[in-house]
């Protein structure tokens, strides 16, 4: 069997790096500072996760087409790897607007920060068993 592969989109300081957690668990990371970049490496690299932070789009685009800043790459995903799961990382203040992202797409878990290895390894683990 294969390695898995993550997408750790890093856009904001809040991100954890769970680096350690991943390489530990066999996990390949594959880590992008920008969706524009994810969504570039989406053309030749599938991923089996994604794990993004979650930032609502108050008064700009978002709140019209878009929800949040993980819509377009989400689109991609479903063209690329459809059955990669996501996780989200969200703050506190914003978790009240997920919801909107996942009537549009299907979440594996939501993470409220700050968020430790210990809070996102059974969600890793369960992803892994599910895709054996």
């Amino acid at each position: 069997m294969s390695a898995r592969t993550v997408f750790s989109i890093i856009e904001s300081p809040m991100h954890p790096d769970f680096s350690t957690l991943y390489t530990r668990l066999g996990i390949r990371e594959s880590k992008f500072s920008s969706m524009r970049k994810a969504i570039s490496a989406l053309k030749t690299q599938a991923p089996d996760l994604v794990v993004a932070e979650f930032m609502y789009g108050y008064g700009n685009n978002y709140a019209g087409v878009n929800v949040c800043n993980l819509d377009v790459f989400l689109y991609s995903l479903q063209k690329y790897a459809r059955d990669a799961s996501i996780i989200v990382l969200v703050d506190r203040h914003e978790y009240q607007y997920v919801e909107k992202l996942a009537a549009l797409f299907p979440l594996h878990a939501v993470l409220r920060q700050p968020v430790c290895a210990q809070d996102i390894e059974p969600v890793l683990r369960e992803h892994m068993e599910i895709t054996l």
